[in-house]
Parts: C-alpha cells; structure tokens; sequence
C-alpha cells in the first residue's frame, strides 16, 4: 500500500511538470514578441491547431487538478498514520540489499500536527527486517557531497566522559577504590593542563565520596573548573537510574539528592541530562529532567531499528513530548545516539573499524585493542592529514543522520580515564587533529573538546532558538522506547523480571523510607513549634540521609536490576536500610511526647536477602500490650490489619476502650499442620490520614466480638489428613471437580475443585513455564529467549488448597511444588474489600532454565491492545505484534497493567516490578521468577542461579466501562480514582509497630492525626522530605512534592465487577465541588507560592515575606512547603 501511494505521489508529480512544460512552451509560442514579429504571415490553420492543443491542455489540467487533490489526499494520509515522507529523495537499496540515504539539503521529516510521531504508530509502520546495512551493520550506507559544507562549516564538540555504575560486577566500594577516585583525581590535575579540554561526570554517588576524601585543594580546582565550563555534571542524579523498573518516587528522590548535593557543594545546577546505559528510556524521566530545569537530554541504548528509522529521516533529535501534553508544556529537546552502542568505536560515525583507530587508549603496546585488527595510531605530523580526513569523513557521514550541521561525538566508555596515560593520550592526539583541521579553512569543520550543554547551545544557536525551545522544523515525539534490543532477536525483557526477590525489597523500601520521611518532618515541626527542638533527636538525621542514599544504590541501571551481584559480593550491609528507616518511625512514635519507649517493626527481616517475619507479640494475663499503626497514605483509612499473638483468646480496644471485632485464625506451619503456639488475630482498624493509632491488645476470655475463622482443606487423597489445635476447628475433604466460592458483602470468587486456583467469574487463572532456546544464545539475565510459546505447569499430585472463611476476610490457598498461591478477599468498605488480593510465594531453585508466569484469561474483547505503566506514575498504550518474536511483546510493569473493552477494565496491580505481556486478546501475562544457568554475553558473567524464595503481591481489580464515549485504542488510558486508591493501599501498607514498654502501664501514646481533614482522594503526597543544611543537619526548610491526578477522561468507572450484583460508585468532591473519580496521572506539581524547581538554593526560612508584596510568601527552590498550605492541612 505504502509503495503503491509513493508511485502514485512520483507518477503525479512528473506528469504535472510535462505538463506545466508544455504548456509555458506553447504559451511562449503564442506571446513571444520575437515570434510575432518574425511570423506576422502565420497560417491562420496552424492557429487554430494551436488554440484548440490549447483547449485541449486546459482541458486536461483540469482533470489534472483532480488527480492533485487524490495525491494530495494520499499524502495526508501516509502522514497521518505516521509514515514519513521525506521532501526530496527517497532512501533507496543499494545492491546489497542496503539502505543509501542520498543528500537533497533538507530535512526529510514532514512536521504535520502537534506530535509528528507517536512511538506505537513507528512500531507499526516497521518491518524490523534487520537487513545488512555493510560498515553500519545495523543502519545504511551514507553519502555526501564535499561542498555541502562551503557556506555552513561543520561544527564537532568531542565530548569526553566516562560512565561508571554504582554497583555492577564490582561493589561500589571497590570500583570506587580501584577506577573511580582515579579517575576524578586524574580529571582535576588533567584538565588544568589545557583549558580547551573538557568533561562531563553524571554519578553523583561516586562524586560526593571522591568529594568528602578531597583536601581543601582539590575541591577548590574543581569549582574553579565547573565555573569555568571544563567540567559539566550531566543530570546530577544520584545514579544513572534505571527507567524500566524502577518508581517515580524514588526516580525523583535520587535526582533531588543528587541536585541538593551539588546546589550545597558546588553552586551549580545540571543543564542536560545524560542517559547512556539504561535498557530502554521511558517518558516519565524526561518529564522529571523537565519539572527539575534541564533543558535537553541524551539518550543512547533504543531498539536498533528504531534508531535505523529515526536516522533515515533525521530524526535522532526531536522534542519528546508527554502523551496526555496537549500543548507544548512538557517538551524537552532529546538527542538519540544513532549507533550501537556509546563506546569510542561506534560514535565518530557507521564504520566502527576506523572509529576504533581514534580510540588511542587501544594503540599498541595497551591492554585493550580494537577486534577489527586496524590498531590506532598516534598522529604526529607525517600522519595527520591522512588521520584527519578519515576521521573528518566519519564525522560527516553521521551528520547526515541530524538536521543541523552541529554534531556530537562522545568519547569514553566505561570507567574510562583511570590512568594520567589514557588522559594524555586521548587528548593530546585529538587536539593535533583539531588543530590541523581548523587550520585548514577547506575543510570547512570547526572541532574542539565540547561539553554536553557547549553542544546543546550550538544547535539552539543554529537553529535560532532559546535554549531548550523547538528548532524549526524538528519533529516533537511521543511514548517511550521500551522493549530494547541491541541486535537480532535479543530483546532485553528478561530483566523486567530478574531478581523478583529484590524488585519487590526495592518497593518496601520506598515505603518505608517515604513514611520515615513524613515522620521525622512532622515530628520536627512539631518539635520546634513547641520549642522542643532541642531535645529532639536530629543528630540522627544522619541514618535518614543515609537511606535516602542507599535506598537511590538500588535505583542504579544495574542495582535494582541485578543487585545481587553487589549483595553476593559481602557488601550486604549497604542495602540493610531498614534499621536505619525505623528509628524514624519509633523516635516520632514514642518521642512525640518525649516518653522514649522501645518498638520493634512488625516485619522483621533476618537478613537482607531473607523474608520478612512477623514479630510475635506475647500476651499475658497481667495487663494489655500496644500496638501502633502508622497509615502512610493521605486519606483516613478502613483497613483489616492482621498481628501474630500467643494464644487464641484475644481482644483488641482502641484507644478510647471500644472493643473491636478479632477474627482469629491458625496459623500453618505447614499445608496440613496448624501451629500451636502461634496465632493470628485480624482486626479493623479506622486509621487518620498520614497519621498514628494505638490499639490495646489483651490476652482475655472471648468476647461477642472475638470470632473464628471456618477452615475447610481440601486434600488431594484420602490417606492425608489434618488435625485441629483447639479452639480452632478444621473440616477436611477430598478434593473434587466441583467449583468452590468464597464470597463478601462486595465480591464472589470462584476456584476450581481440583487446583484451588482462580477460575469462575471473569477471571481463570493460569501458571505456565517457559524454557530457553536450545542454541548458543540463551535466556540470561538480561535477555528473554523463549524455546517457543509457555507450556502449562503440571505436577503429578493435585495441590492442597485451604479454604479459610470469616467475617473480616476470606481466603484460598494453593500449595503447589513450585509456589504457593493466596487469593483473599475482605470484608471491609473502601478500596480495601474492592478489589481481590493475590500473593504467590515462588520458589524455582531445584529447576533448570525456567521461567515461571501467571496468566489471567478473561472474555474482555481487547484485541491486541494493553495498557502498562511507566514508573507508577503514567499508562502507555502497548500493542502485540504477530511480527515481531514472543520476547519482545513484553514490557515493564512496575505497578500496574491494564485490558479493556467497550464494557470490561481489568487491572492487574504490582507491588514489584515485572515483565507483563497480553499475548491474546482477553489475557495477561506475567513472569514471576527465572532460572537461568548460563550468562547471556552481555557483560554480567554469570547466569540467575541465586534465586530466593519471593512472594509476589498483587490486587486484582475489575471495573464496569460505559460505552458513551469511547477513546482511541492508542490513546493513554487514566486509571480509575478506585484503580490509583488501590496502588495506593497495596504499594503503601499499614506499618505495625508493636511496644515493648520496660514496665506496665498505660504509656503516654494517643492517636496523632497530623491533618485537620483527610486530603482528597486525587491528591497523593509523594514525599514530605526535609533539606539538609550547610552543616548536615536539617534545615527549617521542608519540601512537599504532591501529585495531583486532574480528571480529564470523560468515561467513568462504576466498581467492581466480580460480583455484578453488587454496583459501587466511588467518587469525591474535589474543592472547587467537582466530581474527581477519574483522574488521569498528572503532571507533578510543588506546593507553593512562588512555582520552584527540585533543586535546593540557600536556605530561608519558611514563609518570609515577600518584600515586594508582603501578601505573599516566598520559599527556597527547594522548600516546596509553605506555612500557609502547613496551617491549612496539617
């Protein structure tokens, strides 16, 4: 069809220009004076012929116009469905079957709308045919004529850098120890050798502990070099964090402690963001660099037929735009490396063979060489003009792929630069080539050592912009660029899954590291507005930095992916944060009052790479024992909240004395056996907003409002039995094909007879496995390499499945070979008993390169469209492609997944990330561990052999659609005001925290509720976090960063649907008294007077007055929190 609209375009074109030709000819014939006056006895018979030709002409260039506006038409079509048509010639194959891109001088993009390209509209108009593109494997052959640069020189910035993970196959320590203080120390006497050359550092991690080793000299360079533009911080993250996986909480909490450390330490405020090595880049981080000031961003590692399109139309740069962005506002000016990889070789230009000859640590005589066997050489004066031309013809050939004649070209690889040598001889040989090529006007190229901004500002200058605004004619862009493949089939989908065990430790670790947060803020102002601050702690505030920083580790491109590489290697303690988050929890808990008393956290880890355990409060006779519960989430919460107690007879009183409804239920030390000693009490609790609540606990006789659970097992034979702990009765029965229902005031489940597992009522569920492909290249680490489609999971002895009723909560339990399958419902109001709840407890170490996955299957009609979400904190539109391999239909779900029809939404909620794919219509698809027993060659050297045993959580949420208006299937789809409560509740649990008092007694502990009314339901607060002063201690500046879900979609939500008996609506007023019970994800939005940025700058106080209008305040760029908006909710 393409080609077909493309001849038709061609063919048209021609015949109007024969026609227009002949018609000025004629017409020429007619008026020419010369003619007339030569020709003043002209046959009156030859004009005739010539007047009726004419009518003939006019005749068909009317019908001539209609062919026009049918071209016209098919142009706008081919762009409208995203096909580029390139204003002068086409790219054409070569005879080897390769792309040549012939010059025309202008840019071969056609900017059409507002977004000239949506990511899902490109994946469709691909073939990913991944043909032989010779020198550039990947790409195409590039031509260009030698005057194309006679009026425009050239302009090169070689950009210097060396990437350096926080954590990889080396801990972090020991790459610092060994590369990373080297090659700071080296950069700061280098660079004052010569002040042309330049760098750029992104990691700030590695920089603040080089910093605090520094000596009073060295510190001092430095500034004078970032003042002076030789040296750039890049992003000035934390970490180069990874965009799969990882949650905008702690993306953003990462680039705010990175940004306050510079805005402290150095002055100064990154510009560009640098983005090199994450597997995949997805929008929400190029939101974030926007809100936080950066004006441009770079990113390198795109699917290679992606970077192959983009190049062949020149669009490697281009503004990135947010899906739901309307206009303009959240546009950020992207530049994409066009070749395979950031290393020397593949960045002067296609031919990585003579790109390696201008990586000088490779001359000869060093440890790293070039694999094409064409070695570097020095350049010297013999050499340089033939070094210099062929360098020169690489960097024109890749600035053809970029519309502008100012080109990039990084120069560095990693934890380069970490002996003076490489530093003398990379600069030192580039600066002879600089220098003869701009001694050489014929040359027409101006190269020099440049910074990432240096760069950025040339393109602006060329394209007669602001900094950071859109050069004429540059597309704008839309979606992300997941799943990522460097070349082949080799998608890098394995690690959305690898390491679940840690994933989902990841995601505990946010939580309770933003509740240690909001604690020690509200716990300090509540200190010095009672002039207490002095008895306060805030010396400890040293740990809470400390996690910040720890818990941002694992927020490193290799860290949350693979970080057991790090923890194997006996550096275990750096990611044992939790000790340092819950001395945060308990000082506010047990200080609020200053009466110190000591509390243990309810989940209790005995190591780091172990499942938490709950804590056993023992109940005695002589009086109660108290239980503090923490809600972290803005809005008051009804929640069932489940304690592991010493016997059976319990009751639970609130403050106040009221006595609670305790469903008690056994314990199981195993699928068949109850504990005897241990029991667990699940109570519900009415917890404030953000706020505390304390519950008394006492070991007495039952009451009206202390009830069992009905526990009824299911056995697969009839010689299994199981016996009773009193007073805890237990039917048993052999298990049958018959479905089974467990049902609350809101919901019924169905499961079938024989596997317990989910199975009436919309939803069945599945477990499979997939095996890896029996060739050399296999499923790692990184990579997923299927042997085909999964297989069904079987084992030879049906499961025991546990039933467990009761009036707060019910619950099935599966107990297979390889995992353990919980599904629960409650019966509590609120998005609590909405939804159900899974949890699959995995363990695969006796299996052999597998891969365990979930499928849900459904009737919901949603073709081959499905929703994923990026980073928590927006949805994309994913589509299946039947051309593209298995592997590559999967992408991240770090919370949350999504199918729909005109009727139906199901939403599958994630308290980890993982890999998810929705490989039939009515289905999805997750991956919950891998095994795998070889490395898969991409530099991590070992396979996934060190699994844990790894619970993952899920809530599974049906919702009922109205068909009034329905939304274009590519278009993002908002989450429900039920679907963003119920992240809420699963990704922030209730924390316990029982007190362990020295003496009995009443201790001096009440309910605290830190906000006068509950925040709306489409308001969360991300973070209450306070700043760090000159000195390291926290300074009276707070900043509250709050994301605020506006309600833009027109379709609204009705409940839940596994009981259809049972319609809920759930909405809100918001202030302005509208209904809010769609909020789409929002852009992220700080709460203050005066609109700031995430970087911190000085330090006033809270609330001053504005001189020039003393009705306003003003806050710091990092105090995000005004005293106004304080009073108003707190």
């Amino acid at each position: 069809m393409k080609l077909r609209k493309q001849v038709t375009v061609c063919g048209g074109a021609i015949f109007c220009v024969a026609v227009f030709s002949l018609y000025l000819m004629l017409d020429r014939v007619q008026h020419d004076p010369a003619r007339r006056q030569n020709g003043g006895n002209f046959p009156r018979s030859q004009i005739s012929v010539l007047q009726n030709r004419i009518e003939q002409l006019e005749q068909l260039l009317e019908e001539n116009h209609q062919i026009i506006s049918h071209i016209k038409d098919s142009v706008m079509e081919l762009t409208d469905t995203g096909a580029v048509s390139p204003s002068g010639h086409l790219p054409f194959r070569s005879a080897n079957g390769s792309w040549v891109l012939p010059f025309d001088g202008r840019p071969s993009f056609v900017a059409v709308k507002s977004q000239d390209c949506q990511m899902l509209d490109v994946y469709s108009l691909l073939k990913f045919d991944n043909l032989d593109g010779g020198v550039w494997k990947q790409g195409f052959d590039i031509t260009y004529e030698p005057e194309e640069w006679d009026k425009e020189p050239l302009q090169v910035f070689v950009v210097p850098h060396s990437h350096n993970d926080p954590g990889w196959i080396k801990t972090f320590d020991k790459y610092f120890l060994e590369q990373t203080q080297h090659i700071l120390n080296n950069m700061v006497l280098k660079l004052g050798e010569d002040p042309r050359r330049r760098f750029i550092w992104s990691e700030i991690s590695y920089f603040s502990k080089w910093w605090e080793g520094a000596d009073k000299q060295k510190r001092e360079v430095t500034r004078k070099l970032v003042k002076s533009g030789q040296l750039e911080i890049v992003t000035g993250g934390w970490v180069m964090t990874d965009e799969a996986n990882a949650h905008y909480f702690a993306m953003l909490d990462q680039l705010i402690e990175g940004h306050q450390w510079l805005e402290t330490n150095l002055g100064v405020k990154p510009q560009s963001g640098w983005a090199i090595d994450p597997f995949g880049h997805s929008a929400t981080m190029a939101y974030l660099l926007k809100k936080a000031n950066l004006t441009s961003m770079l990113i390198q590692r795109v699917h290679y037929s992606i970077k192959k399109h983009f190049a062949s139309t020149r669009s490697l740069e281009f503004m990135w735009r947010q899906s739901w962005d309307k206009s303009s506002d959240s546009d950020i000016f992207c530049h994409m490396m066009p070749f395979y990889s950031y290393d020397v070789p593949h960045t002067c230009g296609p031919d990585p063979k003579v790109c390696c000859q201008f990586d000088f640590k490779r001359l000869p005589g060093g440890r790293v060489n070039c694999p094409w066997k064409v070695p570097p050489k020095a350049v010297v004066e013999a050499n340089v003009e033939e070094r210099a031309n062929l360098l020169l013809d690489q960097y024109r050939k890749k600035s053809k792929l970029f519309r502008s004649k100012v080109l990039l070209v990084p120069l560095g690889d990693d934890f380069r630069y970490d002996m003076a040598l490489e530093w003398d001889q990379q600069f030192s040989n580039y600066q002879r080539l600089f220098d003869y090529m701009n001694a050489h006007p014929q040359m027409h190229v101006k190269a020099q050592f440049g910074t990432l901004s240096e760069y950025f500002s040339a393109v602006y200058k060329a394209g007669g912009v602001a900094q950071g605004a859109r050069p004429a004619d540059f597309p704008v862009l839309s979606g992300d660029f997941f799943a990522y493949a460097d070349r082949e089939d080799h998608y890098w989908t394995g690690y959305f899954t690898s390491r679940p065990f840690y994933k989902s430790l990841d995601r505990v670790l946010e939580s309770h590291l933003r509740g240690a947060e909001i604690l020690y803020s509200l716990a300090l102002g509540h200190a010095r507005h009672a002039a207490m601050e002095g008895r306060y702690p805030v010396a400890d505030y040293a740990l809470l930095v400390d996690a910040r920083r720890t818990v941002a580790l694992f927020q490193a491109l290799h860290g949350l992916q693979l970080c057991c590489a790090v923890l194997t290697s006996g550096h275990s303690e750096r990611f044992a944060i939790l000790p340092h988050i819950h001395p945060f929890m308990h000082t506010f808990t047990h200080r609020r009052r200053c009466q110190p008393r000591k509390a243990t956290g309810d989940d209790r880890r005995a190591t780091q790479d172990s499942l938490p355990q709950k804590t056993l409060i023992e109940l005695d006779s002589t009086g109660p024992r108290y239980l503090v519960l923490y809600n972290p989430v803005e809005q008051e919460r009804l929640c069932a909240v489940s304690v592991l107690v010493n016997t059976a007879h319990v009751r639970v009183l609130t403050e106040d004395g009221q006595t609670l409804p305790v469903q008690v239920s056994a314990q199981w030390a195993s699928p068949i056996q109850m504990s005897s000693e241990v029991f667990k009490a699940t109570f519900m609790a009415r917890l404030p907003a953000l706020g505390l609540a304390v519950f008394h606990l006492y070991n007495m006789a039952d009451s009206p409002m202390t009830l069992r659970s009905d526990t009824l097992l299911r056995l697969p034979g009839a010689g299994v039995s199981a016996r009773a702990v009193d007073p805890l009765p237990v039917r048993s029965q052999q298990a049958d094909p018959q479905p089974f229902f467990i049902t609350t005031q809101s919901l019924t489940l169905g499961f079938s007879g024989t596997t317990g597992l989910l199975e009436e009522v919309k939803v069945q569920m599945h477990f499979l496995v997939y095996g890896t492909r029996p060739s050399k290249d296999k499923s790692g680490a990184y990579l997923f390499l299927p042997d085909g489609t999964a297989k069904p999971y079987v084992q030879k002895e049906p499961p025991v499945v546990r039933v467990e009723e009761g009036p707060l909560f019910s619950e099935v339990v599966s107990h297979f070979q390889h995992f353990q399958q919980t599904v629960r419902i409650h019966n509590v109001p609120g998005a609590d008993g909405l939804s159900v709840e899974l949890s699959t407890a995995v363990d695969i170490r006796d299996q052999t390169n597998k891969e365990l996955a979930m499928r849900l299957v459904t009737d919901i009609q949603s073709g081959d469209v499905f929703h994923t979400d990026l980073n928590g904190f927006q949805m994309q539109a994913r589509r299946q492609f039947l051309k593209l391999p298995l592997q590559a239909n999967f992408y991240p779900m770090p919370s949350q997944a999504l199918i729909q029809d005109s009727q139906h939404r199901l939403s599958l909620h994630s308290a980890q990330a993982l890999g998810v794919a929705s490989l039939e219509s009515g289905q999805l698809e997750v991956i919950l561990d891998r095994r795998l027993m070889q490395d898969d060659n991409r530099g991590l050297g070992q396979g996934l052999k060190d699994n844990k045993k790894t619970v993952n959580r899920f809530r599974l949420l049906l919702e009922r659609r109205d068909t009034g208006n329905m939304t274009d299937s590519g278009a993002p789809a908002f989450p429900s005001l039920l679907g963003h409560l119920t992240g809420a509740v699963l990704n922030h649990e209730v924390l316990a925290l029982p007190v362990l008092p020295k003496k009995r007694g009443v201790p001096q502990l009440q309910t605290f509720c830190p906000l006068r009314e509950p925040l709306p339901c489409d308001f969360h607060l991300v973070n209450l976090r306070s700043v760090v002063s000159q000195v390291g201690l926290p300074s009276p500046a707070l900043c509250l960063l709050y994301l605020l879900r506006k309600h833009t979609l027109q379709l609204p939500f009705f409940g839940p649907l596994f009981n259809s008996s049972a319609p809920i609506a759930l909405a809100h007023a918001s202030p302005h008294g509208r209904p809010s019970s769609l909020p789409p994800p929002h852009p992220l939005r700080t709460a203050v007077v005066q609109r700031r940025v995430l970087t911190w700058e000085g330090e006033p106080h809270v609330g001053a007055p504005d001189k020039h209008n003393p009705s306003r305040e003003i806050t710091s760029e990092a105090s995000l929190f005004s005293e106004t908006f304080f009073e108003t909710f707190f």
